[in-house]
């Protein structure tokens, strides 16, 4: 008889954790996929994969992600993280991975009410109606609670043996970790970016003046002081690595000014729809000084500055 397959949505949290415990205790074939972004990577749910011995599949879907990150049909959370869209978009992607490669369902490590805005009963049943996933989507924390899915009616998965967890306590999940003797699992944190309010700010200054924005701009905004003049922007490196990365992200039009003589920020200047004034190189050596303690008071000071 041949093996019942599940592709497990994995985070490398505790809940993704213990969801392919579950199914594996069943003698389930469990596979744990994540999909990386501009705006959140793999390494925490690749360090859990290894832990449990798992092969964990990475996909890249930031430019189809970035598309929803623009202009999401269900609207964002508090800072610029539209998560039901984006929940959306991987299950969608997992689909066609179970589609191609014959897994028989999908699975989640999602808990009904432990996210209120994206993990209660209506937003859970509006994201398995619009993956099309209906009835193929198993979240075996909380399948007790949820309506029967495909691989229980057809006898793939023992629904006495799923969960009935809710809420956002974690104590179940807790005393499951010991039962399963689950040693490492990291502490619950927001590891999407695009929750963060600071960063959502960015994000959302950039969209407005630039709406044609780029995996490349998005990674300008997780470095350094950012100064928008006009319609440039001034971006000043705050420690040596920042510096480096504001180098390595330059592209055509940019200019990137340093000191020849002192210690000192980097500074990267980018151009959106417009040339670059000599009144904002004028800003941005005033902004190299102001940020250099070496540098402050000086009159001598020499810049570099370099151009594609």
């Amino acid at each position: 008889m041949r093996k019942v397959k599940a592709l497990v949505l994995f985070s490398g949290g505790l809940d993704s954790i213990l969801a392919c415990k579950i199914l594996e205790e069943q003698k389930i074939e469990v596979v744990p996929v994540f999909f990386k972004s501009y705006f959140f990577g793999p390494e925490i749910a690749e360090k859990s994969a290894k832990i449990l011995g798992l092969k964990l599949r990475v996909i890249d879907f930031s430019k189809e992600q970035l598309k929803i990150v623009k202009k999401p049909k269900f609207g964002r959370g508090s800072a610029m993280n539209p998560c039901l869209d984006c929940h959306i978009l991987m299950l969608k992607k997992a689909k066609e991975l179970m589609k191609k490669e014959k897994f028989d369902f999908v699975a989640t490590g999602e808990v009904l009410g432990e996210r209120p805005m994206s993990q209660n009963k209506k937003a859970l049943e509006l994201v398995e109606k619009e993956s099309s996933l209906k009835g193929y989507l198993l979240r075996p924390l909380s399948a007790k609670l949820l309506k029967e899915t495909i691989p229980e009616k057809k006898g793939w998965v023992n629904r006495e043996k799923l969960l009935d967890i809710q809420g956002r306590s974690r104590k179940r999940q807790i005393e499951l970790a010991k039962k399963f003797k689950i040693k490492w699992y990291p502490q619950p944190a927001g590891g999407c970016i695009l929750t963060d309010l600071e960063f959502g700010k960015k994000l959302k200054d950039l969209l407005k003046k630039y709406p044609e924005f780029d995996g490349n701009d998005v990674e300008t905004l997780k470095v350094g002081r950012h100064f928008w003049k006009g319609n440039s922007k001034i971006i000043v490196g705050r420690n040596h690595q920042e510096n480096l990365k504001l180098e390595a992200l330059k592209r055509k039009k940019d200019i990137i000014i340093k000191m020849e003589n002192y210690p000192g920020p980097t500074v990267l200047i980018r151009p959106y729809k417009s040339k670059i004034s000599s009144k904002i190189l004028k800003i941005a050596k005033e902004l190299i000084i102001k940020y250099s303690k070496k540098a402050q008071g000086k009159k001598d000071v020499k810049f570099q500055i370099e151009k594609l």
